[in-house]
């Protein structure tokens, strides 16, 4: 697997307080990250750092495998807190102005990626009469100049309505799917997350707490299935059955409780029936996402 971003025991001190203390990420050709953590965590200083925008104050930084920063920064890009954009010209006139200073002679590139941001028909609105939504995907547009093979992306759904969120989300996922770009992005909405991220990174208080894969959520969140039948002897049977993992177990309250297969749930059920057993309950049981990272980040609420 190709590392396209790690940090080593990366740090950042202010006034002696360490808001980044010796934090390794490892970032994959292809993932789209979610970086999780509550304010003031250190997250938006870590991207501070791997965009140049910041220096360390110790720690390595590896861009696509090497350490010449300079060199491959131009392979990135990034949106560091709020959009950065001319409200006083339009979209059309924004990317104008990034893609000279960029050097970037095809000019169509620019209405290209407007409409590829669903931008292209905003005509002569000036920026500052663009939803959030619109602004946000114009930044990420005119960080598309240069065809980036990173972008480094932090709270671009942050202040959102839920119609902005998911047209985010969308070009997000749609960059990442169709143009093969990898992501790193930070956000305090657990739940859009969710819904696009491969691996995940949490850091709290300025260390990192652990990294893994979206499909390892299940198994660390425990999230198990319980099931209760007139007979939970022979449900525990046929659900050990169905799957070699299930270890179905019968409860104290005589129902049953299988690990993971919560999508399973509607085939269990069928089976069930056809074995003659009555179904009068089928429910989720375990920690939800939210509460899962609460718990890594010791409990913080405010994320």
């Amino acid at each position: 697997m190709e590392t396209i971003l790690a940090t080593k025991d990366l740090t950042k001190h202010f006034s002696g307080r360490a808001a980044v203390d010796h934090v390794s990420v490892n970032v994959n050709k292809g993932d789209i990250y979610g970086f999780i953590g509550e304010n003031g965590a250190g997250k938006t200083t870590l991207m501070r750092m791997v965009c140049g925008l910041a220096a360390p104050t110790g720690g390595e930084i590896e861009l696509f495998g090497s350490k010449d920063l300079t060199a491959q920064r131009h392979r990135i890009g990034c949106t560091i807190e709020n959009p950065a954009i001319y409200s006083n010209m339009t979209a059309m006139e924004n990317m104008e102005v990034q893609r000279l200073s960029l050097g970037i002679k095809d000019r169509s590139s620019c209405e290209k990626l407007l409409e590829m941001a669903g931008i292209g028909d905003a005509g002569k609105k000036k920026a500052n009469h663009f939803s959030l939504g619109m602004k946000q995907r114009l930044m990420i547009a005119l960080c598309l100049l240069g065809d980036p093979e990173l972008l480094v992306l932090d709270e671009p759904t942050n202040g959102l309505d839920p119609m902005g969120i998911k047209e985010v989300r969308d070009f997000i996922q749609y960059l990442n799917r169709e143009r093969g770009i990898t992501v790193f992005i930070s956000s305090h909405i657990l739940g859009e997350l969710e819904k696009m991220a491969t691996r995940y990174g949490v850091i709290s208080h300025g260390k990192m707490v652990d990294e893994f894969r979206a499909d390892e959520i299940m198994s660390r969140c425990g999230e198990n299935l319980l099931i209760t039948t007139d007979d939970p002897q022979k449900t525990a049977e046929i659900v050990n059955g169905m799957f070699s993992d299930a270890a179905a177990e019968i409860t104290p309250e005589k129902a049953v409780r299988i690990k993971g297969h919560v999508d399973k749930a509607g085939q269990i059920s069928k089976k069930l029936f056809e074995a003659g057993i009555m179904v009068s309950g089928v429910t989720p049981e375990g920690e939800t996402l939210e509460t899962y990272f609460l718990k890594l980040m010791g409990g913080n609420k405010n994320v």
